[in-house]
């Protein structure tokens, strides 16, 4: 059986896919923004509180954060 990556190997390996995706995020809430710059009903769509939801998760420490935002954007 092969041994775990440690923390830091896995940084190494994950660090550039990690970033692109982030920034990929980013620019699709600018796309949204500039957008809906005189349509407020945009922020009032449940989909961007899923999202607003979704992203403080990510910013936690907590464990199972795949799961838990998977949960944020399941059918309440």
């Amino acid at each position: 059986m092969p041994t775990p990556l440690s923390g830091q190997k896995m940084l190494d390996q994950d660090f550039l896919t990690l970033r692109a995706k982030i920034i990929e995020v980013a620019a699709g809430l600018d796309r949204i923004d500039r957008s809906a710059a005189d349509d407020q009903a945009v922020y009032d769509d449940p989909r961007m509180t899923q999202i607003a939801e979704s992203l403080a998760l990510l910013a936690t420490d907590e464990p199972n954060r795949a799961e838990r935002i998977q949960l944020a954007f399941s059918l309440k």
